[in-house]
């Protein structure tokens, strides 16, 4: 049996650690209010990391959708491009190639006084032409003189000196069309009364759902077969 003597030797030094572990407890009670009043577990920590996951999810979603838009649009615009220019193409096609090309004109052999020859052809890439789709406007001084293959313009094919078979006209082959610058009961734009004015008159020839054609007469002598283009 120990001496009671060192039975109190030992009894300062299990104050001291009790006192040691009093103070641990504290500071560690506070570190948890400063916390926030509870100690993190695993449990929410791993919460935490599901909320960064949902959110970084969401982003990714949201960027998905936002490409998907960009994708579509950007299809939609070339889409309406393509047609745009198909479209200008066609109309190009059907302008230039439509429509009646001038090779020379003069005044008439058979109405010097009022009506002129021209020399045409379908212009290169045209499809067979009804005469019936084409027509004329004729200006001067005196006014505007407009008609049609119903009286006022005859075409002649070059190679048999007959009317155009069926009223076709053929893409390659040479006409002679006369038009009437002086029609009954109309205003007279003929070579004779072109040259009295300014010796100009101006030709517009149409052809339905293709190009016009646009010439200038220059009549310095209303002589049968005086050239004027």
């Amino acid at each position: 049996m120990q001496p009671s003597s060192q039975r109190a030797a030992h009894h300062p030094v299990s104050g001291r650690h009790r006192r040691s572990n009093l103070r641990d407890s504290e500071l560690r009670w506070r570190r948890i209010n400063r916390g926030g009043g509870h100690l993190k577990t695993n449990k929410e920590s791993n919460d935490n990391l599901a909320a960064i996951g949902i959110g970084a999810m969401i982003v990714f979603i949201a960027l998905i959708l936002v490409a998907a838009v960009a994708a579509a649009v950007i299809i939609q615009t070339a889409e309406k491009l393509q047609q745009n220019a198909q479209t200008t193409g066609d109309d190009t096609a059907d302008n230039m190639a439509g429509k009646i090309f001038i090779d020379t004109a003069f005044v008439d052999t058979q109405d010097a006084t009022n009506d002129y020859m021209l020399f045409v052809k379908l212009a290169p890439g045209s499809e067979p032409t009804n005469i019936d789709q084409i027509s004329f406007q004729l200006f001067c001084d005196n006014g505007a003189v407009e008609g049609d293959t119903a009286g006022e313009m005859t075409f002649t094919n070059m190679d048999d000196g007959n009317a155009p078979a069926n009223n076709i006209l053929l893409p390659g082959t040479a006409y002679r069309l006369v038009v009437q610058g002086d029609p009954p009961g109309g205003v007279n734009c003929g070579p004779t009364a072109v040259l009295g004015s300014d010796g100009e008159a101006n030709l517009y020839i149409h052809v339905a759902n293709g190009g016009s054609t646009f010439e200038t007469f220059i009549v310095d002598d209303d002589t049968a077969g005086a050239l004027v283009v």
